[in-house]
């Protein structure tokens, strides 16, 4: 059995390939000149906060959970300036600040304050001490969940406004994926906390039978389709050659040398697994200039990757998928071979919430470049029940957070969210792509990636569309904190 995990802001099972949904890929993270210039226009402290362990108990343990704070803007809490919070993901939360440049770029119009709080169990926010003994058991793991991490969020920007007597400065969320998800359901589990939220590219819907478990690999599928139909075939007829070429230990050995392994495949699913995360990380992040999010990538990867699979002849299939992976995981070149389970950015704790509320379905065409799968409950449950002595609660999200029959339930009890999506993006067709009301309204570009709007402002790059949907959201955003104003009618509604 593989694992189940999925993680969000990365990547899913597409081939059975379930190991790949944990990791964050190869040795290439931020590159070290990109992220001296990010720490250079985007600074921030950081700071702890001493967080409650169980917000829904008398218990009284707390953990010490790390934020960001950038006050530099900011116009004070006698201005009843806005604070912006940000969802952290499933990950170190400095990964995603430096990632999310458009909140540090908008700042100064607003004069805002930045928040960005860190998920409970990810970076250096560990309960318990160490990760070693948060992640030691089911008991020390029971704390991770979402409804945990939003009472985190509330809780932390509750006593920082009190702290700094900005008890009457709104907030305004942010987050994007996973990130985006944590920030329209915390808008409408907590709407006394929070005036609107950006989520960008959240599925809320990718849940069973919301949403179809077939859209990812759809979208990863066309995607590959549309910028090579040669491309496209080789990865289609590339599962069952590495199953073949790895079913002896000497095959094994040949394609652990061919694709410069640092270590030998133990069966021919790791390399399976390796390349879907490439494919799958690649959709997410095609964005129409260089990047550096997953990997140091340049200007719509998948056509680069394309590119140099074609320059291999076709009837050399391995060699044209090691091209493919050599753009993706090794375009700087600096790598000399490659650790198959790295993960730079300490994503591991998406296993267990996987494994019990997180149950995303995720199955694939016999029409899509992959191997025919379809999404088994059981299948999931074995495997958490054998790693964790847990079964999934497949239904709990929905149950907890809403998600059939959206637009009936949104329009009569949610306002004040924008839900932008990319078509481009695998996770968009678990995302809310139809306006539900005047103000729980969709944002869809064709030609837009994973959170791609969240990106820090390029002008010189940033295609048209993209500019158009950055203003629709800054309206939106100017029209909530202009009805907060105007609701309290304090004079300050000309600020914003």
């Amino acid at each position: 059995m593989q694992r189940p995990g999925l993680v969000l802001l990365l990547l899913v099972n597409v081939a059975c390939a379930a190991e790949a949904l944990r990791r964050s890929p190869a040795k290439i993270g931020l590159g070290d000149a990109r992220r001296g210039a990010v720490e250079e226009t985007y600074a921030w402290e950081t700071r702890w906060y001493e967080q409650r362990l169980d917000h829904f108990s008398s218990r009284n343990a707390t953990f010490k959970q790390k934020f960001l704070l950038r006050a530099k803007e900011w116009g004070g809490a006698e201005t009843k300036a806005p604070i912006f919070l940000y969802c952290g993901n499933e990950g170190n939360i400095e990964w995603f600040a430096e990632n999310t440049g458009f909140m540090f770029d908008i700042a100064p119009r607003y004069k805002a304050l930045l928040v960005f709080p860190e998920h409970r169990y990810y970076g250096e926010s560990m309960p318990f001490g160490s990760q070693e003994a948060a992640y030691k058991d089911a008991e020390s793991l029971a704390y991770l969940n979402t409804e945990q991490a939003l009472g985190d969020f509330v809780t932390l920007i509750t006593d920082l406004k009190r702290n700094l007597s900005a008890e009457a400065c709104p907030v305004v969320l942010f987050g994007g994926s996973y990130g985006g998800m944590l920030a329209a359901w915390m808008r409408l589990k907590y709407p006394h906390i929070a005036i609107g939220a950006l989520s960008s590219s959240a599925p809320i819907l990718q849940f069973e039978d919301v949403a179809s478990p077939y859209s990812f690999t759809d979208t990863v599928s066309a995607n590959f389709k549309a910028a090579s139909e040669s491309c496209y075939k080789t990865i289609r007829d590339s599962w069952t050659l590495m199953k073949r070429l790895g079913s002896t230990k000497e095959g094994l050995r040949k394609l652990s040398s061919q694709f410069h392994m640092c270590t030998d495949l133990h069966d021919s699913g790791e390399l399976g697994d390796w390349t879907d995360s490439a494919y799958a990380y690649v959709s997410m992040v095609n964005y129409p200039y260089p990047s550096s999010f997953l990997q140091n990538l340049p200007a719509y990867p998948i056509k680069e990757m394309c590119k140099a699979m074609d320059s291999i002849p076709e009837s050399d299939g391995m060699a044209r998928i090691f091209a493919a992976m050599d753009v993706y995981y090794n375009y700087t070149g600096e790598l000399t071979c490659f650790d198959i389970k790295d993960d730079p950015h300490g994503m591991s704790g998406w296993d267990w919430q996987a494994c019990t509320e997180m149950v995303m379905p995720l199955s694939n065409r016999n029409t899509s470049m992959y191997l025919p799968y379809e999404w088994n409950f059981e299948d999931l449950a074995y495997w958490c029940e054998k790693n964790y002595g847990v079964r999934p609660r497949s239904h709990w999200i929905v149950e907890e957070f809403g998600g059939k029959d959206i637009e009936a339930v949104l329009k009569r009890v949610g306002s004040n969210i924008v839900f932008s999506n990319g078509l481009v993006d695998p996770w968009s067709g678990g995302g809310v792509l139809k306006n539900i009301s005047g103000s729980i309204v969709a944002l869809v570009t064709a030609e837009g990636a994973h959170h791609l709007d969240l990106r820090a402002i390029q002008p010189d790059v940033d295609p048209q569309w993209l500019v158009d949907q950055r203003n629709a959201e800054l309206q939106h955003i100017d029209r909530w904190l202009l009805e907060f104003y105007a609701d309290r009618d304090d004079g300050h509604a000309q600020q914003a």
